[in-house]
């Protein structure tokens, strides 16, 4: 269930309003977890609306204190859509990147968030970055390697380790509880997840696709397994500096 935001004053900024949840679905396919190289490779996510999404495997080994989730996405959808999910037992969205409408994404961590305005699309790649602290709540939002403002978002806050990670839907429970009307439709590629915050020169290079530390997640390793109609596909389109 998508909750409360925050400002950087820490004040509510609004609440998700969306449809209600489907029920976890049961996907026609499944493929076992893979770890091949992925580089100039896609995610195709090919319905609209789909009950299909992307389990990620990380071996989180402790709570997270700090982290940095990258991607990039190439959609013609104006509706609301899910693009990283990380729920927890106790709390649906731990870890969110979810865009409402063309021109804002909201960032989600313990179910608060932050949103960060931003140009309309114009039917190009998208790459963004978010990083978040918890000794300072300090949330940090890249756009094709552009900082915004940054905002305030849970101070003190420590995200669990034990998650499920999905890419393509919005958990409203630990593992399911999807909505198909936030889900995603179009392609997925250089997906991260770092357990530390990136300093700007390489959220320059997460952007530009040079070469990157050691992640939790990582798109060049990544351990997946396939739920329902999303296929591995070449690039081809490159985005600017990939």
């Amino acid at each position: 269930m998508l909750e409360q935001g925050v400002t950087p004053g820490g004040t509510a900024e609004g609440s998700g309003t969306v449809r209600e949840g489907c029920g976890t679905p049961q996907p026609p396919t499944t493929s076992p977890p893979l770890s091949p190289d992925l580089y100039r490779k896609v995610f195709v996510f090919r319905k609209d609306p789909s009950d299909a999404y992307v389990v990620l495997r990380a071996r989180l080994e402790q709570p997270l204190h700090n982290f940095t989730v990258c991607l990039r996405s190439y959609t013609d959808l104006s509706r609301p859509h899910s693009l990283f999910s990380y729920a927890t037992k106790a709390q649906d969205n731990e870890i969110l990147l979810f865009k409402p409408k063309p021109e804002e994404y909201r960032f989600y961590v313990g179910g608060k968030f932050v949103t960060f305005r931003v140009p309309e699309s114009r039917r190009d790649w998208e790459h963004v970055c978010a990083s978040w602290e918890s000794a300072t709540g300090i949330a940090e939002f890249w756009l094709n390697g552009k900082p915004w403002p940054r905002k305030g978002l849970q101070r003190g806050y420590t995200v669990a380790a034990t998650a499920a990670i999905l890419l393509g839907q919005e958990q409203d429970s630990f593992g399911g509880g999807f909505d198909l009307y936030n889900s995603f439709s179009g392609e997925l590629t250089d997906v991260y997840l770092w357990d530390t915050g990136l300093s700007p020169d390489k959220m320059r290079a997460a952007f530009l696709s040079l070469r990157l530390p050691p992640a939790l997640l990582a798109w060049k390793s990544l351990s997946y397994e396939v739920k329902g109609d999303v296929v591995v596909k070449p690039r081809l389109r490159e985005a600017l500096g990939a």
